[in-house]
């Protein structure tokens, strides 16, 4: 029933913003790929939805200062209709204020440290996606923030994640405060080059820091990411590094590839991954695409454990 109420209200919704001035849209992405993939001694095809997803964004004005800001955004998994026992997989979803201040907002959402990362990920809800080998990537509930407005290409996002009873440090007490987790990014944009230093404290049991730089010279694009971190019990404390480039090659055909590495410092093990691949544009909204992925994972004193991946997939945004 909750599904069929989401349906409508979606469908209501695309009529109502042509007639009703809150500036709102409909928006989502279909993406889907064949993938033949080999590890953990199995070989098999899969058909992978990769975050295909349908929301709700806009703003309406309070008054020439304020607006609200709002979003919605759902997980459909067009493969299968199962993203992990639900029909709809709750994605981005805040609720804001915005004006020549900032803009203040709350819910469920992407760190700031996930967002700074920006597209360095070339490969990202893909097999090669870097969450696969790198902390960081989280989405996380209860999100209180604040967004700064651009100034001389500088801005700002600091996060507060209440744990709400939860023992997020793992000292044995409950956290019951504003800031149990916080999260943050400072980001710098001017012309064709992006900077950002970001951070986490105590999200998803983990302190972590990251250096990103992304930049634009003529056909291609260059990203780098630099990352520490290290668990709340300090039984991992892990550096690493992520590359990736990307090729314009044509209007229509972009080679891509990227690699990552990162090792535990205190036990020697390392997690690294590879992806090569391109695109090929239809329109400006829809493209196929072509990637191999290999994922390893080494542990001292052991063989190695690795997964490779190849695909062909097409995806439409609308």
């Amino acid at each position: 029933m909750k599904e069929l109420l989401l349906i409508l209200a979606l469908s209501f919704t695309s009529f109502s913003f042509a007639e009703w001035p809150i500036g709102g849209k409909v928006y989502g992405k279909a993406n889907l790929s064949l993938v033949s993939q080999d590890g953990g001694g199995t070989s098999e095809w899969n058909l992978n939805s990769n975050a295909s997803r349908l929301g709700i964004k806009g703003e309406s004005k309070i008054s020439e200062e304020l607006g609200v800001v709002y979003q919605a955004e759902y997980e459909v998994c067009i493969d299968s209709g199962d993203c992990k026992g639900q029909t709809f997989k709750q994605r981005n979803t805040f609720l804001g204020l915005k004006g020549s201040f900032g803009m203040v907002w709350a819910g469920k959402h992407d760190t700031p440290t996930k967002l700074a990362a920006k597209k360095v990920d070339l490969f990202n809800d893909l097999e090669g996606d870097i969450k696969n080998a790198f902390e960081g990537e989280n989405r996380v509930s209860n999100v209180v923030a604040y967004t700064s407005p651009k100034m001389n290409g500088f801005s700002a996002t600091l996060a507060m994640i209440p744990a709400e009873g939860e023992d997020v440090d793992q000292d044995g007490q409950d956290d019951t405060g504003l800031n149990d987790g916080l999260s943050y990014s400072i980001n710098y944009t001017k012309g064709d080059l992006y900077l950002a230093i970001a951070g986490d404290q105590e999200v998803d049991e983990q302190d972590l820091v990251r250096m990103i730089a992304q930049y634009q010279i003529d056909a291609l694009k260059l990203g780098f990411l630099y990352q520490q971190n290290e668990d709340n019990l300090g039984a991992k404390d892990e550096s690493g590094y992520f590359v990736s480039a990307a090729y314009t090659l044509s209007a229509d055909i972009t080679l891509k590839a990227q690699y990552g590495a990162i090792e535990d410092d205190i036990d020697g093990d390392e997690e690294q991954t590879l992806s090569l691949g391109a695109d090929y544009k239809l329109d400006k909204n829809t493209k196929i695409f072509i990637f191999y992925t290999n994922n390893t994972d080494s542990e001292v004193g052991l063989s190695d454990d690795e997964f490779t991946a190849f695909g062909i997939g097409m995806e439409h945004n609308f």
